[in-house]
């Protein structure tokens, strides 16, 4: 459905989409994660034809899209703040695309009604878009993107300004929406909790470069990169020195998974991998805070020397402030990231 081949925009001297390569299924939902200033808005603007290109091709159905204008691409764009006209309808709003492309005015409203029932929102096609709630205001834009049946529909951050209960729920529903109607979704954002939900394929970006991409348990389970493990929100990333199934760390010594790379690595831990064990087995920590998480605690645990360590624990076993513990570490939650930095020269 969508390539980019070689996509590279340059902004002065700084390169914001560094020859990017992607390519979209048909009917797979794409979600572009990454910090701010990433690119990965840039890259949707450039598949929306509202950036030109330095370098690299467009390719939509296999057709190059230099020069095709945004309004011939037959792509759906939804922005963050909904951009909802406020002089018109719910209706007004929905059925604004149709109007552009001379649909017949009775088409217009059954099409209007059949989405506005999609969305969860029937019979509101009369309604004031000032009276509407932001998770409303979501669902009108969504509608409003779809009317026209775009080919591709692209999202940029289409749920940032929303509470997180609401959040949560919407992108379970656009999650169902999509499959139901088997369309074609690219979506930018950088909260990976709905990205990885919303997702068939997530890709992380940095500095303008893909970082990595994969299914959302391939990316989570296997981050490539100590910077896509510290994006992803994990923070036990230490120097280490593998050799068979053992590595060497500031820790002590890391069991680690059977195949990993050997030498001088990058080493991840994921809290779940660090097991608490009495005071008098282990790394000799001692808990330095810790956070209620819903259904764990997540444990800041300071050893006698090296970094801090992240844990997790149940809610009953979970030890107060101030106290000793022993640690041990758990080979299926580590992850060699690669090779370890080498030392600046004198």
């Amino acid at each position: 459905m969508l390539k980019l081949d070689g996509v590279t925009v340059r902004f002065g001297e700084r390169a914001a989409l560094d020859a990017v390569d992607l390519e979209v299924a048909e009917h797979e939902t794409v979600c572009v994660l990454g910090p701010s200033g990433s690119g990965k808005s840039t890259l949707l603007r450039v598949v929306a034809g509202l950036q030109p290109v330095d370098a690299g091709r467009v390719l939509l159905g296999g057709a190059d899209q230099g020069g095709v204008p945004v309004h011939r691409r037959g792509v759906g764009l939804m922005f963050q703040d909904h951009q909802l006209f406020p002089q018109r309808d719910v209706a007004g709003n929905v059925s604004f695309g149709l109007r552009m492309r001379g649909v017949p005015r009775a088409r217009q409203a059954d099409r209007v009604a059949e989405l506005l029932e999609l969305v969860g929102l029937p019979g509101a096609g009369r309604r004031a878009v000032a009276s509407l709630s932001g998770g409303e205001q979501q669902r009108v834009a969504l509608a409003r993107a779809l009317a026209p049946e775009p080919r591709l529909l692209m999202l940029d951050e289409p749920l940032g300004q929303l509470d997180r209960t609401l959040r949560e729920r919407l992108v379970v529903e656009l999650r169902s929406l999509f499959g139901r109607l088997g369309t074609t979704v690219l979506a930018v954002t950088h909260d990976q909790g709905e990205a990885f939900a919303l997702a068939d394929r997530v890709v992380v970006m940095r500095d303008g470069r893909i970082a990595q991409t994969g299914t959302p348990l391939d990316v989570w389970q296997r981050p490539a990169s100590e910077f896509v493990a510290r994006f992803l929100g994990f923070e036990n990333v230490v120097a280490a020195t593998v050799s068979g199934s053992v590595a060497s760390t500031e820790w002590g010594k890391v069991p680690v998974p059977a195949g990993s790379a050997q030498g001088a690595v990058r080493l991840l831990v994921r809290p779940a991998g660090v097991r608490l064990l009495p005071v008098d087995e282990g790394l000799r920590c001692e808990v330095e805070a810790r956070t209620f998480r819903g259904n764990h605690v997540a444990l800041r645990l300071r050893p006698r020397s090296g970094a801090v360590l992240e844990a997790e624990c149940g809610l009953r076993d979970a030890p107060g402030v101030g106290e000793l513990v022993g640690v041990g570490f758990v080979g299926a939650d580590v992850v060699v990231l690669g090779v370890s930095p080498s030392p600046p020269l004198p």
